[in-house]
């Protein structure tokens, strides 16, 4: 009997951590208090999530919990809603003010994940004061599927070769093969980059499709700024993929010219800069001396030469632009010492 005793032990001892860590594998959400006005916080803790996961924190209405957010996140106070990162152990610890959701109640605590793989949590929640209504009723046999003429619609501009946000629109006729009609849906449309994982977000597209019904729905597409490469797209719908299509986007070759004419033209500046600088600094005896043309001391003189004419021919006429009275030469001739009446030697 005691022998029994210890093996039950020994089983339970082995089987009890197991359901603790199968538990804790799976993303909870417990709040500080069930309800709170406007103004107030509540403390939101949260255990069984990916270590060192991003997850976002809102306050949604028309929701109830295990279901997710029927409306998406339209339905939530998007901005009072806060960011937090799990620690190693997948666990977190987060004051969240508490504010009216744009909808009205039943409220929940919405936790999911921002990146990574797509985990989510609520928390039954009410917002003190705020109006409370049943929730819609929501068809469940309605079952949207897409046909096969998804294509994306649009071009890049010239922004777009710059490097702006490349931007399409996925266009695709969806059907209602269900037995309800399927009012206001909410897709999720991802852009995968290569092999990489997509990356997700909520596109509610307005309108109504009746049972058996068709209707053509346009959802807008956009990437990064700086984007190039081979993209894809997919839409999914209640978790199911209904679409897919490539997206081939071009490099945005106007950034590289941008950086050539950089390179070029910054490099001539800064040289022209410096130079200028240097003429500016340099010592004013240092400057070059200009070259000035002065006339020969003989050309002035030249009144008073003879030519190779003979004996007693006459003396050249000054020259146009000097005159007599003004003659450089005459003033400066030096004296002439031969006495009257003698001629000079040949």
């Amino acid at each position: 009997m005691r022998a029994r005793v210890l093996v039950l032990a020994l089983v339970a001892a082995l089987l009890v951590p197991a359901g603790l860590a199968r538990a804790a594998g799976e993303p909870a959400v417990r709040l500080s208090r069930a309800q709170a006005g406007t103004g107030g916080s509540v403390t939101v803790h949260g255990s069984g999530w990916r270590p060192r996961a991003l997850l976002m924190i809102l306050i949604c209405g028309q929701s109830v919990p295990f279901r997710g957010v029927p409306g998406g996140t339209n339905s939530c106070a998007n901005a009072d809603g806060r960011a937090v990162t799990t620690d190693a152990d997948g666990r977190f610890r987060r004051e969240l003010p508490v504010a009216e959701p744009p909808v009205p109640c039943p409220c929940v605590v919405h936790v999911a994940t921002a990146t990574g793989a797509r985990a989510q949590a609520d928390a039954v929640f009410q917002v003190a004061g705020h109006a409370v209504e049943p929730l819609p009723a929501q068809p469940g046999g309605a079952r949207p599927a897409a046909l096969t003429d998804a294509r994306l619609d649009g071009s890049d501009g010239l922004l777009t070769w710059f490097g702006a946000p490349p931007a399409r629109t996925l266009v695709l006729t969806v059907g209602n093969v269900g037995t309800s009609a399927l009012r206001d849906p909410v897709f999720q449309v991802g852009t995968a980059h290569g092999v990489f994982a997509p990356r997700w977000e909520e596109r509610q597209w307005r309108g109504t499709i009746p049972p058996g019904g068709r209707a053509r729905v346009g959802l807008p597409v956009e990437l990064p700024a700086g984007a190039h490469g081979d993209y894809t797209v997919s839409l999914k719908y209640g978790g199911r993929v209904m679409a897919e299509q490539p997206w081939a986007v071009g490099r945005p070759w106007g950034v590289t010219l941008f950086w050539i004419l950089v390179c070029l033209v910054v490099p001539a500046a800064v040289f022209r800069a410096g130079m200028t600088l240097v003429d500016h600094l340099r010592p004013r005896g240092a400057a070059p001396r200009r070259l000035r043309l002065r006339l020969p001391a003989v050309a002035l003189r030249l009144p008073l030469t003879r030519t190779s004419g003979g004996r007693g021919s006459p003396a050249p006429p000054p020259l146009p632009w000097f005159t007599p009275d003004a003659d450089p030469g005459a003033l400066s001739a030096p004296h002439d010492d031969r006495l009257p009446g003698r001629e000079a030697s040949p």
